[in-house]
C-alpha cells in the first residue's frame, strides 16, 4: 500500500463500497495524529493556533507543548482493499464543538474512541455522547504515549464501564500499521454487531 502523500488522490475504479469511521476522543488524545498516519491521501486538517481565549477552558494538564487544536473535522481516506474504501472523520475533543457530532456520525458504522490513559476522566464524556447518539458501534484504542501508565483491558473496561463485547485494543497512533489494525478491529466488531441486530430488552436489561 502507498505511503501516505504518494498515493493518487482518486480511487481505484475497483472500489464499490465507501465505509465511513468517525475518529472521537477527549482533547490532545492524537486523533489529528492517527489520521494523519494512516490517510493514503493528503489529510484535510482544519487546526488552528490554540489563543490566550482558550486559557481555564481547555484543559493542557500534560498537554503543556500542545500549540493547535482542531476546531471542525480532520478527514481522510484508505483503500482498504481493491473493493473497499475507509473515509476517516475525526472530531473535535472539547465539549463546545460536540454539536458538530450529529452531522458527522449521520452514515457512519462506528466509531473509534482514542483514550489517554494519563488524562482518563476526560474519556468518560465522550463515551457519554456515543450513548446519547444511539446504536452506533465503537471500539477502544488507547493511545501509549511515552509515559502512559498501562492497565490491563480488564482494568479499562470497569474503569470506563464499557459493554463486554466492546474492543479495546493499543496503539501508537503516530504509527500507521499499528492505527490501521485499530480501524480494522472497528470494522470488525460494526459487521458483526450488524449482523447480530437489534438487542432484545431481555439482552439489554442483562447488560445494564
Amino acid at each position: 500500500m502507498a505511503s501516505a502523500g504518494s498515493a493518487d488522490r482518486y480511487l481505484p475504479d475497483t472500489v464499490q463500497e465507501s465505509v465511513k469511521i468517525l475518529v472521537v476522543g477527549d482533547f490532545g488524545v492524537g486523533k489529528t495524529t492517527m489520521i494523519g498516519s494512516v490517510s493514503e491521501i493528503e489529510p484535510l486538517r482544519t487546526e488552528e493556533t490554540m489563543t490566550q481565549a482558550s486559557v481555564g477552558v481547555d484543559d493542557l494538564a500534560g498537554l503543556e507543548a500542545k500549540a493547535t487544536t482542531t476546531v471542525a473535522m480532520d478527514f481522510g481516506r484508505i483503500t482498504l482493499s481493491p473493493l473497499t474504501a475507509l473515509y476517516l472523520f475525526g472530531t473535535p475533543g472539547q465539549q463546545r464543538f460536540w454539536d458538530l457530532w450529529a452531522g458527522l456520525s449521520e452514515g457512519a458504522v462506528g466509531a473509534l474512541v482514542l483514550i489517554d490513559t494519563r488524562r482518563l476522566e476526560g474519556s468518560f464524556e465522550v463515551l457519554d455522547q456515543l450513548e446519547l447518539r444511539g446504536d452506533l458501534p465503537f471500539a477502544v484504542a488507547v493511545n501509549l504515549f511515552p509515559d502512559s501508565v498501562r492497565h490491563s483491558r480488564k482494568a479499562l473496561r470497569e474503569a470506563l464501564d464499557l459493554a463486554p463485547d466492546t474492543p479495546i485494543v493499543e496503539c501508537d497512533a503516530r504509527n500507521r500499521a499499528s492505527s490501521l489494525d485499530c480501524l480494522i478491529t472497528l470494522v470488525e466488531h460494526a459487521v458483526l454487531k450488524e449482523q447480530a441486530g437489534p438487542e432484545t430488552p431481555a439482552v439489554q436489561k442483562e447488560k445494564a
